[in-house]
């Protein structure tokens, strides 16, 4: 595993955005963990998941884009900050765009998105923080696809969760990549989720211990997609 997937895991845990235990998700399924990266709420922490997001994308389809499209509501600061860092890093200015839940019909920029217009020709990236089932793409795309002549580069998130979206034996982020025809990223999956933290202590703490590994490993047996 690179060290900076390692270093993100770890992240995710001391930011408190990646948790163990008991969850209902939204799909009422019952989860033995759960990811929030509306918990990241520091400058610091914000500045370090830009330049994750930045690496990863990077790594995953270079440069050859011009804009971060992140959903509402989410997407919205992750796709901002991950913008700033990846001038930083890359030394590439690439803009950001998200929509609104609610269209905008007053004031210099009134419409359906926040941050740059769309143009023919964009090349877009899409960022979240972490897809399940795949149904945000369902309103996400259409949108983006109906702003301007652009092509969908692909999709990253912070987190592969590897369980099944819709349809039996095929994941969440492959069911996008087969409906849309564009890439399915993650910075991290949960197989390397759990090669990081079994039984390794992080900060004197054992985050997945026997008990969390088997409840992930039953959790797997009925939804996964690894």
């Amino acid at each position: 595993m690179e060290q900076y997937k390692q270093e993100f895991i770890e992240f995710m845990v001391d930011s408190r955005v990646l948790k163990f235990g008991e969850f209902t998700l939204k799909s009422g399924r019952k989860s033995p963990f759960f990811m929030n990266a509306g918990a990241y709420v520091t400058g610091s922490q914000l500045k370090k998941l830009g330049e994750y997001y930045a690496r990863a994308i990077h790594d995953a389809y270079g440069d050859d884009f011009d804009v971060l499209f992140g959903p509402a509501y989410k997407g919205i600061p992750i796709s901002v900050v991950t913008a700033i860092a990846y001038s930083e890093l890359y030394g590439k200015e690439i803009r950001y765009c998200s929509d609104r839940k609610e269209e905008k019909d007053h004031g210099a920029d009134k419409g359906s998105f926040l941050g740059s217009a769309l143009k023919d020709g964009d090349r877009v990236v899409m960022i979240e923080d972490v897809t399940t089932s795949g149904k945000s793409m369902e309103e996400t795309v259409p949108k983006v696809r109906g702003a301007a002549d652009v092509k969908i580069i692909g999709l990253m998130v912070s987190l592969n969760r590897q369980e099944r979206g819709t349809s039996e034996g095929k994941s969440a982020l492959d069911e996008i990549k087969e409906k849309y025809g564009f890439e399915t990223r993650a910075i991290v999956n949960m197989d390397e989720v759990v090669e990081a933290l079994y039984n390794r202590p992080i900060n004197g703490e054992v985050i997945i211990d026997d008990k969390i590994k088997a409840a992930i490993d039953e959790y797997y047996k009925e939804y996964g997609c690894r």
